[in-house]
């Protein structure tokens, strides 16, 4: 049986890709990618505190549902 993905969810999976790939661009293309993955990981230590999280928005409008 196949899990449903629910919002949490695929706010975990963008946020790790996005890390993944400024980790990368920082190493190979250029060092200021890194502000890229700070940015990142400063809306997820935001998230979760407020619970607001601006790709969650941007999920749900494109129909992912709530848990």
């Amino acid at each position: 049986m196949k899990r449903q993905m629910f919002v949490n969810d695929w706010i975990n999976v963008v946020a790790g890709c996005f890390i993944l790939i400024s980790l990368a661009l920082g190493i190979w293309v250029n060092k200021y990618w890194y502000f890229f993955t700070a940015f990142v990981g400063l809306n997820l230590f935001q998230f979760g505190f407020s619970g607001f999280c601006p790709m969650a928005l941007i999920l749900r409008k494109l129909g992912i549902k709530e848990q």
